[in-house]
C-alpha cells in the first residue's frame, strides 16, 4: 500500500496571489498543443495549417475549454444546485470542470476558427484531434496532484491512501487516466495522423478511443458521491462517454466510406 503524498495544491504564493498546481497544469497542456500544432504545422505542409491558425486555436480553444467544461459540470453533474445557487456559477477557483463540456466548447471553438479561415471543419478537427490527449494528460496530473477524483476502494499492491478518500486504500485512478486517455491515446492518435486520411477519420477515431478508454477507467474511479452509479450501475462520465463511442463509430464509418 501506497500513501498519497499530499501535495500543497499552492504552487507559488505572490502575496495574495496564490497559483495552484491546476491551472500551471492547464497552462502546460495549452502550451503543449502551440508548439507540438506548430511542430506539425511546420513538417507536414500537406496539412494546411497555418500559424495564424493554430494561434486562433489556441486563443478560442482555451476560451470553450473553461466555458464548456464549467458549463457542462454544471448542467451534467450539479444542475439543482447552482439552480438555487446561480452566481456560484462563475466561481471556477472552487473547482468543478466537465471534460464532455469542454469538449462541445472545443467544438463550437473549432466551428468559429474553420468559418474564419474558410477551412474545412472536419480537416481542421483532425489536425486538432491528436493534440487534446496532452491537455487531459496535464489534467489527470493535477487531479493527483491535488488528491481529489481517486479510484475506488482496492487491495491491489499499488493501492494509494488519500486525504480525503477515508481509511481506506484506493486505485489512484488519476494516473490511470493520464496513461490511458492522455498518453495511450496521444501515441495511437499521432502515429495514425501521420499520414494523410479522409477527412472526419482522424476525428472519429479520437471519438472512439477517449469514449472506450474513460469508459474502461471510470470502473476503477469512484463515482461522485452526490450521484453514485446511474442506471445500470453505470457513472455519469461511462453514460456521457456512450454517445462519443456511437457518433466515433458513425463518423470513422463515413470517412472511410467516402474515400
Amino acid at each position: 500500500m501506497l500513501v498519497h503524498p499530499n501535495f500543497d495544491p499552492v504552487a507559488i504564493s505572490l502575496g495574495p496571489i496564490a497559483v495552484r498546481w491546476y491551472g500551471l497544469m492547464y497552462l502546460a497542456g495549452f502550451a503543449l498543443f502551440f508548439f507540438l500544432g506548430r511542430y506539425r504545422a511546420r513538417r507536414d505542409p500537406w496539412r494546411g495549417v497555418s500559424h495564424a491558425l493554430i494561434d486562433d486555436l489556441l486563443f478560442f480553444g482555451v476560451i470553450g475549454v473553461i466555458l464548456g467544461g464549467r458549463l457542462g459540470y454544471v448542467l451534467f453533474y450539479k444542475p439543482g444546485y447552482y439552480v438555487a445557487h446561480p452566481l456560484e456559477i462563475i466561481a471556477v477557483w472552487q473547482g468543478g470542470m466537465a471534460f464532455h463540456g469542454g469538449f462541445l466548447g472545443v467544438l463550437a471553438a473549432l466551428w468559429y476558427v474553420a468559418r474564419k479561415h474558410g477551412v474545412e471543419w472536419l480537416r481542421l478537427a483532425d489536425f486538432v484531434a491528436p493534440l487534446i490527449p496532452c491537455g487531459l494528460a496535464a489534467g489527470r496530473l493535477g487531479n493527483f496532484i491535488n488528491g481529489e477524483l481517486y479510484g475506488r476502494a482496492s487491495d491491489v499492491p499499488w493501492a494509494m491512501l488519500f486525504a480525503h478518500g477515508g481509511p481506506v486504500p484506493r486505485h489512484p485512478s488519476q494516473i490511470y487516466q493520464f496513461a490511458l486517455e492522455g498518453v495511450l491515446l496521444f501515441a495511437l492518435l499521432w502515429v495514425y495522423s501521420a499520414r494523410p486520411r479522409p477527412s472526419g477519420a482522424v476525428s472519429g477515431a479520437f471519438l472512439i478511443g477517449y469514449g472506450a478508454l474513460r469508459f474502461i477507467a471510470e470502473y476503477f474511479r469512484e463515482p461522485d458521491d452526490f450521484l453514485g452509479l446511474l442506471a445500470l450501475g453505470m457513472s455519469m462520465g461511462q453514460w456521457l462517454s456512450l454517445p462519443m463511442l456511437l457518433l466515433g463509430a458513425g463518423l470513422l464509418a463515413y470517412a472511410l466510406r467516402k474515400r
